[in-house]
């Protein structure tokens, strides 16, 4: 490592190795790149429809019982909430593992991609960019399922 020269070329690489890391980084950049494809909204699928309309009211329903934890006074008062927390926990685990197998399905068109791209697929920029913004909504989502489970544990 140079020490006494110009950080910028580690700063580059670093950053490279962050847009490497994720499908969506990865994909945003070469959307950004090669396509010229003009940002567009994508719309959800009934798939990832059905898990948003579950998260919604499963992230209030765990804030709010990671609230009732807190403001509990005493050790049996958090004893009572363990019998909902623990579903909670599952219920937020499970939607987590949902998220995870719609990530994984999409993860394993990214290859087809590639084919497409060298075959001069003309639909395949619009094809990415939709998988692009499907990964962005999971990534999003499996955030907060984490941040949420975290906020449950340190209540």
């Amino acid at each position: 490592m140079n020490t006494h020269g110009d950080s910028a070329p580690a700063a580059e690489l670093n950053q490279a190795l962050e847009t490497l890391k994720s499908p969506v980084t990865r994909l945003k950049h070469l959307l950004e790149r090669h396509s010229g494809a003009v940002w567009r909204a994508v719309p959800l699928d009934a798939a990832l429809m059905s898990l948003f309309e579950k998260l919604g009211p499963l992230l209030r329903e765990s804030a709010a019982l990671a609230n009732q934890k807190k403001a509990a006074a005493s050790a049996l008062a958090k004893a009572l909430l363990a019998r909902g927390e623990m579903r909670q926990r599952e219920a937020l685990e499970d939607l987590g593992a949902r998220i995870g197998e719609a990530w994984t399905a999409i993860e394993e068109q990214l290859p087809a991609f590639d084919a497409r791209i060298a075959a001069s697929d003309p639909g395949v920029w619009a094809d990415i960019q939709a998988a692009q913004a499907r990964l962005a909504y999971l990534d999003k989502w499996r955030g907060q399922i984490r941040a949420q489970l975290l906020e449950l544990h340190l209540a």
